[in-house]
């Protein structure tokens, strides 16, 4: 019984012991005594209301019936805020439980003040509440990563903005899009070296039908939460990012018509400027051709030199003559740009290109097979300007398959109408396409037709047709350009104009 006793006074648990039949306290431990305020002798007159809170749930009535129940039942538990000496209200966790004493029935009390448990539970629930706002009820984007890149939390709005499963294992990071340091792309590794203890990061999640989500935040190490864990706090920027490409767009677009129009005054200006050495070129010429002959008639040139030097002023003198269309074509194109007042059979357009190129072809052991349409396919557009196109097409498809296997080596031309469009496409068997072809302004080959693909487009789509690029399935590429057919009531002269409109626009 001794031992029981200073067991009972060591203990930190609060203990009363009270009468099973009219509640009275009996008896308080050390530790009861001292929470209360009181001494034993002091407690035991004390009733309910003295020393218990005033609050209706706290009752005299309320007490005994509990101390009742547990005289009745053998335990019963509840919260029950006691009042020290002080005025000081107490929130316990009591337990009564019946005793049977050798002087009669007992109900003794053990509590332990829990009021710092309540309010640690009070700032837990509002830190759960803070936690649950920010995953299901904020714009914030928030991931936890572990080392090794997997996804280990995701708030709502991630998930919905990664275009994760809900409620599903999350992944690796890199599963979901593209890691963005310094306007690069970075594998996990590289951005986790960064992050000592954080980094900028962007973050580039693919779309299957319309443009990327892009989210922008930082990276940041957690280093008190058990394994090395990161942090990443993102937002939306697709707008901005969207922005910014449209503002790099119609820079590059303004850059591009800046150069256009200075093309536009040199072409201008050589076109002007070539004219007289052209001219006289073919004076010349004509002046070797004269006496040429004559030292023939007069037998001091012989037959056989004289021929082969015929043959050489007049491919010489075709050549100039060609150069001369061309710029005459191009001063009235720059001059005119938006007037075309040429109506064209695409298929004579493809003849006076081939043979020069054959010129291109043979050397470099392309074969070129070309397709006609049967009928004439007659188009409104810069007969010169519109070969010089095709031109550009069959020369950059001869360049790029010069480095193929011979075998491969096979150019195909084809002309055929269209939903009304009259199409010309040009096949190769090379490489195939490693980016946009039209992106370039200037051609960047060492040896090219002069007039780039970019300026073919621009001579394309003035004169109201389109332009464009593809690859194979056979492999190689396929340019082609379409250009509206001419109206029924479009006559067409021997040299390719218009013979009834040769100021309008034949409409």
């Amino acid at each position: 019984m001794n031992d029981f006793v200073a067991m009972m006074r060591a203990t930190k648990l609060c203990v009363l012991l009270h009468d099973a039949d009219t509640k009275s306290i009996l008896w308080a431990n050390p530790a009861a005594c001292e929470m209360l305020g009181w001494s034993v002798t002091e407690l035991r007159p004390l009733k309910a209301n003295h020393m218990s809170s005033s609050a209706q749930q706290y009752d005299r009535v309320i007490g005994r019936a509990w101390l009742q129940e547990a005289a009745d039942k053998g335990a019963s538990r509840m919260e029950w805020h006691y009042r020290s000496r002080s005025g000081r209200v107490i929130p316990t966790d009591a337990v009564a439980a019946r005793v049977e004493l050798d002087r009669g029935t007992a109900v003794m009390v053990q509590f332990r003040d829990i009021e710092r448990e309540q309010q640690i539970e009070r700032e837990l629930r509002l830190t759960t509440s803070y936690v649950d706002a920010l995953g299901r009820h904020t714009s914030t984007i928030a991931l936890m990563v572990d080392a090794a890149g997997t996804l280990r939390f995701a708030t709502d709005t991630a998930v919905s903005r990664i275009g994760a499963v809900p409620n599903e294992p999350l992944g690796a990071l890199s599963t979901y899009g593209r890691l963005w340091l310094g306007g690069r792309s970075v594998t996990w590794e590289e951005a986790l070296a960064r992050a000592t203890p954080s980094t900028a990061i962007q973050l580039e999640i693919p779309q299957d039908d319309s443009s990327p989500v892009w989210l922008e935040g930082t990276l940041e190490s957690v280093q008190d939460v058990g394994d090395h864990t990161l942090l990443m706090i993102l937002h939306d920027v697709s707008d901005r990012v969207e922005d910014e490409v449209h503002r790099e767009r119609e820079l590059h677009r303004e850059n591009y018509l800046a150069r256009y129009n200075a093309m536009g005054d040199m072409a201008m200006a050589i076109a002007h400027e070539l004219g007289q050495p052209l001219a006289a070129a073919g004076n010349f010429l004509a002046g070797v051709r004269t006496r040429s002959r004559s030292l023939a008639d007069a037998g001091e040139l012989p037959t056989e030199t004289a021929s082969q030097l015929s043959f050489g002023i007049d491919r010489a003198v075709r050549q100039i003559e060609r150069a001369s269309t061309i710029v005459d074509a191009v001063r009235e194109f720059v001059g005119h740009l938006e007037r075309v007042d040429q109506v064209v059979d695409l298929n004579d357009v493809l003849d006076q290109c081939l043979h020069f190129v054959g010129l291109r072809a043979v050397p470099n052991g392309v074969t070129v097979a070309v397709h006609r349409h049967p009928e004439p396919v007659v188009v409104r557009c810069e007969r010169v300007l519109t070969g010089q196109v095709l031109l550009n097409f069959c020369i950059n498809a001869i360049d790029e398959m010069s480095s193929c296997d011979a075998e491969h080596r096979r150019l195909t031309i084809t002309i055929r109408p269209g939903d009304g469009v009259g199409v010309l496409t040009v096949d190769d068997q090379g490489r195939g396409l490693q980016h946009d072809p039209f992106e370039e302004s200037f051609t960047s080959k060492a040896q090219g037709s002069g007039i780039g693909l970019a300026l073919s487009y621009r001579v394309i789509t003035r004169q109201h047709g389109r332009i464009w690029a593809e690859p194979r399935k056979e492999g190689g590429s396929r340019f082609g350009f379409a250009l509206p057919l001419a109206s029924d009531g479009d006559g067409t002269d021997s040299d390719g104009t218009d013979g009834d409109d040769r100021n309008g626009d034949g409409q």
